[in-house]
């Protein structure tokens, strides 16, 4: 049946947490109450990706672009934009430098993006098998059966140029062949969905906007390397992703694209959920596979490989969702096509959870070689508040800094690792001037420190140690040898952990001294903290020039510590404050000093 409207409603996990569900219901409502149910259809989709205004309403065929919808506005949507034809336009997005009222497809955020991974996202419903299917799905599942062997799939992935997007960026045709070239009478094919950096929700949200797209590519990996069973390795806090995963399992299997003699041929395949319980370390593929075998998720050392020896001994490939994404496309498109995207040793495009002190928070997915000002400016729409920027963390706690240097430096593999970060599964957080970099530091190594399996000495020891010196360097205890230490203990980690939680958890700590080391030496030498974020260092007092005794200071202090009368000068007393910041943050004529 034709609709003359669609109303795409965002139902990704973000959306559904701001009140989105009960959005889709008013919405569902309105078009029944008053039956222009008959003429419009409501979809129910995944991300949209510009998650900082959501939750987001999108009205086809017109394009109309409604962000930060509320269960209030369903009933004006309806009555003004589905019956009588005409916008909204106070909950229309207006790009805030043109003042304008684009359609989707015109806005900056969406502009400079190249959507592969992300394709069906916000587009299909990902509960309807019918709608993945309307828009090519299980197509290349199809071609790679009937038309393709098992070595001309190899060979598509690998003239692809796609690299696993999990981190390391190995060769995803390179792994395939080792497991295929394996004789063994059983073989695995594994989805790490295991996403554990901090900030980090793109395979989450492949998950919950696509998940056919991921059994598909599963299956014609499972053709391919001769294997047929699959498992998912998902973290059981995505309760939406693993919902939707087990319905497309079960529609995939009604139609015969999962399960015993897959559209009547003699393969069968079928996929299977193993739920995590949280931990980092389990994005390891050693600590995954333990995982799922029902043992303690612990690294074990490598070679054999997993491709050779993975799941209870067997041949086993694993790529995480992002990677299984771009397969059916490659397969129906070519390996040509894909092969032109992107740059010379990083090909296709690149998710990236963008977060942080940016005004365009979301999920973007950009052509590998995009540069880190195109993200943060153009799509990102640059530093909230207007504030200096000062560097954009990549990679989680295995990654590093990049610095306003390499603002115009092509974002791919290589460059990254040159400048001392890496891309890993895809999670980047901007800061500003007022983040502190030992602070930032001493974050992520208290989350490695406490994701760390125990198993090996120079990440549990080396780990601990580094985060105690942090540590005390935040709070003006720093000793004059401690960078050193601080490089030497990163050395040993990276040369003697086993595996690669270890192996690169030192990365913030020599990423940030490489580029702010005198933010350090202030903190050392100087004891003190120059963007005024280690508590421990800061004093705060008020100018009794500015104070105009307004008392706003003195109610917001939770202590209470500040004391005056009204239109009076006020006072802190400085061995009863907590210097939690209120005070500064409550005055209006910035009479409080923090120092």
């Amino acid at each position: 049946m034709a609709y003359k409207n669609y109303i795409l409603v965002c139902a990704g996990t973000a959306c559904e947490s701001n009140k989105g569900k009960a959005l889709y219901e008013a919405l569902d409502k309105e078009l029944k109450a008053t039956g222009a149910d008959a003429e419009a259809q409501l979809v129910k989709t995944g991300c949209f990706g510009f998650c900082e205004q959501g939750p987001i309403v999108k009205i086809l065929p017109d394009e109309s672009f409604y962000v930060k919808v509320g269960p209030n506005d369903a009933q004006e949507i309806v009555a003004e934009h589905i019956v009588k034809g005409r916008t909204v336009e106070r909950l229309l997005y207006k790009e805030e430098k043109e003042k304008t009222d684009p359609r989707s497809q015109d806005i900056s955020f969406y502009r400079k993006q190249l959507r592969i991974v992300l394709r069906n996202c916000a587009v299909i419903n990902p509960e309807i098998i019918d709608e993945y299917i309307a828009r090519d799905g299980y197509a290349a599942l199809e071609k790679a059966l009937f038309d393709m062997t098992p070595d001309q799939v190899v060979s598509e992935i690998l003239e692809s140029g796609l690299r696993g997007r999990g981190g390391a960026g190995f060769p995803t045709g390179r792994k395939w062949q080792f497991t295929k070239n394996v004789e063994a009478d059983q073989k695995y094919v594994v989805c790490n969905a295991d996403e554990g950096d901090p900030g980090a929700y793109m395979d989450r949200s492949v998950l919950e906007g696509d998940p056919h797209s991921i059994l598909e590519a599963m299956t014609i990996a499972g053709y391919t390397v001769g294997a047929n069973r699959g498992f998912i390795y998902i973290r059981a806090e995505y309760p939406l992703a693993i919902r939707r995963l087990n319905n497309a399992i079960a529609q995939a299997k009604e139609y015969g694209l999962l399960g015993d003699h897959i559209l009547g041929t003699d393969f069968s395949f079928d996929i299977e959920l193993r739920l995590g319980a949280g931990a980092f370390v389990c994005g390891e593929e050693t600590a995954l596979l333990a995982s799922i075998e029902g043992k303690r998720g612990m690294p074990v050392p490598r070679p054999p490989f997993p491709a050779v020896k993975g799941l209870w001994g067997k041949p086993t490939v694993i790529n995480n969702v992002e990677t299984y994404a771009n397969v059916p496309v490659i397969l129906l498109k070519g390996s040509k096509w894909f092969n032109s995207i992107g740059t010379e040793t990083s090909k296709g495009t690149k998710v990236f959870a963008l977060t942080g002190k940016i005004n365009n928070s979301g999920l973007i997915e950009v052509p590998m070689g995009t540069t880190l000002r195109e993200i943060i400016y153009d799509i990102g729409g640059g530093i909230a508040s207007g504030k200096k920027f000062k560097a954009a963390q990549t990679g989680g706690p295995s990654g590093g800094c990049i610095t306003s240097e390499f603002l115009d430096t092509p974002i791919d593999y290589e460059t990254l690792q040159s400048i001392g970060s890496m891309m890993g599964s895809g999670g980047m957080i901007v800061m500003d001037e007022d983040d502190c970099m030992v602070d930032v530091t001493k974050f992520y190594l208290e989350f490695t420190v406490d994701e760390s399996c125990g198993k090996c000495a120079p990440c549990r020891v080396g780990g601990r140690t580094c985060y105690n010196i942090l540590d005390r360097i935040s709070k003006g205890k720093g000793r004059p040898d401690d960078i050193q230490k601080l490089k030497d203990i990163g050395h040993a980690m990276r040369k003697a952990s086993l595996c690669g939680l270890g192996q690169t958890s030192p990365n913030p700590v020599t990423s940030t001294l490489r580029y702010f080391e005198e933010e350090y030496r202030a903190h050392i030498e100087d004891k003190k903290c120059p963007a005024g974020k280690c508590k421990d260092m800061l004093t705060f007092s008020i100018d009794p020039e500015k104070c105009v005794g307004c008392t706003a200071c003195a109610r917001r202090c939770p202590v209470p510590c500040i004391s005056g009368e009204v239109k009076k000068t006020h006072v802190i007393d400085a061995s009863k404050c907590i210097k939690c910041g209120q005070c500064y943050d409550a005055c209006k004529f910035d009479a409080v000093i923090k120092a």
